[in-house]
């Protein structure tokens, strides 16, 4: 551990000190499983179309909670959205949006359920078109290079010219449930911004994998 002065240092900076020693972004709270999350998966880039239309779909019923809730039922969710195989979402229906009304182990609502069918089917026409949703995504990626994150900004729930002209684009489509705010959220955890906090000992990290990162 370090000693307090050290700690309250890092803290003022919107990091925490946890016990091995390293600066990490505030957020996580040192729970374990959100402390993984934050240190293995949130801005490292993502290439698969299945794990980025699973993100988006999961980040889309986050929307009004936190995000720590959905993570503990995300298993739950690849179970009920068949690991969120695009094909297979797309080809749900009626019966079984009344299904997973009942299932308790996601997030009960009717118009997100619904939405996720929805998305699927625009995704596969979006594919269609782009040749995979990565390579939709990626070609998004701000041009420039990220400045310093602070705290401050992080507790803003930031959106950025990109995110609102993402989620303008996708609506237009017909997606639903990818609102700006909830766009940036996705770009942040998908590796397409690098938003830990400077000082983070991710940070570096994520900025390396994303140097190496070939774009789809």
């Amino acid at each position: 551990m370090t000693d307090g002065t050290e700690g309250d240092e890092a803290l003022a900076e919107g990091l925490v000190v946890g016990e091995d020693g390293m600066a990490r972004c505030f957020w996580h709270g040192g729970l374990p499983d959100y402390l993984a999350y934050h240190d293995r998966e949130w801005g490292r880039p993502v290439a698969s179309d299945t794990r980025l239309f699973e993100k988006i779909c999961l980040e889309g019923f986050q929307s009004g909670l936190s995000w720590l809730t959905i993570l503990r039922k995300r298993e739950n969710f690849r179970a009920a959205f068949h690991g969120f195989d695009i094909d297979k979402v797309a080809a749900m229906d009626d019966k079984d949006i009344e299904r997973l009304v009942g299932d308790a182990g996601i997030i009960r609502h009717r118009g997100k359920i619904a939405s996720t069918i929805n998305n699927a089917r625009r995704a596969q026409e979006l594919i269609a078109e782009e040749g995979s949703l990565a390579r939709y995504f990626w070609r998004h990626e701000p041009a420039d290079r990220p400045g310093t994150i602070t705290l401050d900004w992080m507790r803003a729930n930031p959106v950025s010219e990109v995110s609102k002209a993402i989620s303008k684009d996708l609506k237009k489509r017909g997606w639903s449930f990818v609102g700006p705010t909830t766009v940036y959220a996705f770009m942040q955890a998908m590796g397409l911004v690098n938003d830990h906090i400077e000082g983070c000992a991710c940070r570096a990290e994520c900025e390396a994998e994303r140097d190496n990162f070939v774009r789809p």
